[in-house]
């Protein structure tokens, strides 16, 4: 029986295409051989075929080992924005089979994954869902994408544009959600500067869910600058909705925009905290990058964007600003270092964070 070798580069979450790819060779008879290991172990066998899947530009070292150890494999995913190619082209599926899924490389995954739509209404140019997927457009019901009993109610939605195939579809998508009891993680983000009250209004009447489905979450994305009153227009309209700011967790695209500075990026994200939303820098190129710190002071002079996101993710900016915070730095040192020199206010984190 031949075996296959599919290459999970990063990310948590299961791995569409790979599942995909899964269910193809099955399919053929093939066997299936699932790894997180991008190098060959000395003990593991000649393939029919190898396959690796990457999400995140700073991945590209790792898809570099991988495809030193295997020099045939076909790697895919977003991690390359010049890469268009998609699975189906590269086995060449008919429509018919494209959301076809075997779980079983993932077997303590018990929630359901998929799509209502596929690609978006802009043109960003660090994303390469408008080239691989075009205008946007729907593809499943919630019906297509839910595994059934005895799986549990949990659906993981990974639309880019939810709100960008047409509304009879968006409408009947969240009609199915509320009907039939789903918990909803839209793990990939709305795009809060395009809702209206009534977009606003269906996301309120749904169970939206982080991607533990423990916490209430909405993700969506501030990524320029020059969107500030757009977004928090959003903002806004979701809370009028009843969607509170701490529920948002919003995803903070920095490194991309060639006139950044730590100043530019400091300032986004404490407009994001002022307001009790919390921020998730997503890095565009190398974790050791810096930037210049702009302004008439040092902010972040000489600190790498990857410093900047374990800063925020770990939330330590609730007790010391960024300009003082390195790698080692221990939360048991507050008080010794900063506290007694009454140089900063310890900020409790906010409730549902």
């Amino acid at each position: 029986m031949p075996a296959v070798r599919l290459t999970q580069i990063d990310g948590k979450l299961p791995n569409l295409a790979l599942m995909k790819l899964a269910h193809f060779h099955r399919e053929r008879g093939d066997e299936i051989v699932f790894s997180r290991r991008v190098r060959r172990d000395m003990l593991e066998p000649e393939y029919a075929a190898v396959y690796g899947s990457a999400i995140f530009a700073y991945s590209a070292p790792r898809v570099g080992e991988f495809r030193q150890s295997f020099p045939g494999a076909i790697v895919g995913g977003t991690w390359n924005v010049l890469d268009n190619t998609t699975i189906e082209q590269v086995l060449g599926l008919a429509d018919g089979e494209r959301e076809r899924f075997d779980y079983s490389i993932f077997p303590n995954f018990d929630a359901s994954i998929g799509f209502t739509q596929r690609g978006c209404r802009l043109k960003c140019g660090f994303c390469v869902v408008p080239k691989k997927e075009g205008r946007p457009r729907a593809v499943n019901t919630i019906a297509d994408i839910w595994r059934g009993p005895p799986w549990p109610k949990h659906l993981h939605l990974l639309d880019n544009d939810f709100f960008g195939q047409p509304r009879e579809q968006w409408e009947a998508r969240i009609d199915e959600i509320k009907s039939g009891g789903f918990k909803v993680c839209l793990n990939q983000g709305i795009n809060v500067r395009m809702i209206d009250k009534e977009s606003a209004a269906a996301l309120a009447a749904i169970p939206l869910r982080d991607d533990g489905f423990k916490k209430r979450r909405l993700y969506t994305a501030w990524d320029n600058i020059g969107d500030e009153q757009r977004f928090f227009a959003g903002v806004d309209l979701l809370e009028d909705a009843g969607i509170p700011p701490h529920y948002l967790l919003v995803y903070m695209l920095i490194g991309y925009d060639k006139r950044e500075t730590w100043e530019r990026v400091l300032y986004r994200f404490h407009k994001m905290t002022a307001r009790g939303v919390r921020p998730f820098p997503m890095l565009y190129g190398g974790r050791e990058r810096t930037l210049p710190p702009g302004g008439c002071n040092q902010n972040g002079a000489g600190k790498t964007l990857g410093e900047f996101q374990r800063w925020a993710i770990s939330r330590t900016y609730t007790v010391i600003p960024f300009e003082h915070y390195s790698p080692n730095w221990k939360f048991r040192n507050w008080q010794t270092q900063y506290a007694t020199q009454g140089q900063f206010e310890f900020v409790e984190p906010m409730a549902g964070y």
